[in-house]
């Protein structure tokens, strides 16, 4: 029968747990199990491996990232000639699914899921170095928010979205763009206003405006949730002209005003 992890069994109190794992080349592989609970992501730091599940063996290499759910049966080896290292962190499903669902994040709805980009691999590392030193929610919320940054897809658009649209329109997740508004991605695109009009309702269906002000109101949600930034505060950092206006859009789109978004985002967050 296979082993059945539950999270207080490894957390004891704490928000999540994350340990650095190292599997030497010839060693047994970990016993195969499951996740009662909680949710996993794995970073693997160095060397190479195998990732073994009851849907087949998928390589591991340094760099790559895998998310893993309750009910999904796996174990890892490592291979020649390093092994394999990585540092997982797991959390309570409750929370995951929780700040899933406050910001609107999609993932693949069932089954593992691998990413690979580098850079996140000192995301992983900051979450055992505040693990190490009795983390509290927040740290939780931080690594969550600063991985899926990483994770996310590029603004890519459909199969017709021209490239210089498609860069435009990325670069304005970054917040200083963002208080720009539409002026700065009319900058970054270089193209006169009724030509980035007609290119973003065809790649996207939405104007540039709308295309902005959803953007402020994704960012204002993870910052509600991660951060004690003054509500006002957060209506400026996102480019909102007024805190009332702020509120009158993120209630329209949430259905929920900041406040209570953010008090709502605390109390999922904790086991």
């Amino acid at each position: 029968m296979d082993q059945v992890l539950r999270f207080e069994s490894h957390a004891f109190g704490r928000p999540y747990h994350a340990a650095r794992v190292r599997i030497p080349a010839r060693a047994r592989d970990t016993e195969l199990h499951t996740h009662a609970d909680f949710h996993e992501f794995m970073g693997v730091v160095s060397g190479t491996g195998e990732h073994l599940l009851t849907t087949g063996v998928e390589p591991l290499r340094a760099g790559d990232v895998v998310l893993v759910r309750p009910s999904d049966r796996h174990a890892v080896r490592g291979s020649a000639p390093d092994g394999l290292e990585f540092v997982n962190v797991a959390f309570p499903s409750s929370a995951w699914l929780g700040f899933l669902d406050l910001t609107r994040t999609q993932l693949a709805p069932s089954g593992p899921v691998t990413f690979h980009t580098a850079a996140a691999i000192a995301v992983f590392e900051h979450a055992l170095a505040r693990f190490q030193a009795e983390p509290g929610p927040y740290d939780l919320i931080r690594f969550w928010i600063d991985l899926l940054q990483l994770l996310a897809p590029a603004d890519t658009g459909g199969p017709g979205t021209p490239d210089w649209l498609a860069k435009a329109c990325t670069a304005m997740r970054a917040e200083d763009n963002l208080r720009g508004g539409v002026p700065r991605i009319l900058e970054l695109a270089a193209v006169s206003p009724a030509h980035l009009s007609r290119s973003m309702r065809a790649a996207y269906g939405v104007t540039p405006t709308t295309f902005v002000t959803d953007l402020r109101l994704e960012h204002a949600a993870s910052l509600l949730a991660a951060t004690n930034i003054p509500v006002a505060g957060i209506a400026d950092r996102c480019g909102f002209t007024s805190q009332s206006y702020f509120t009158r859009c993120f209630t329209a789109a949430h259905a929920v005003a900041p406040r209570e978004f953010r008090r709502r985002s605390q109390r999922a967050f904790v086991p």
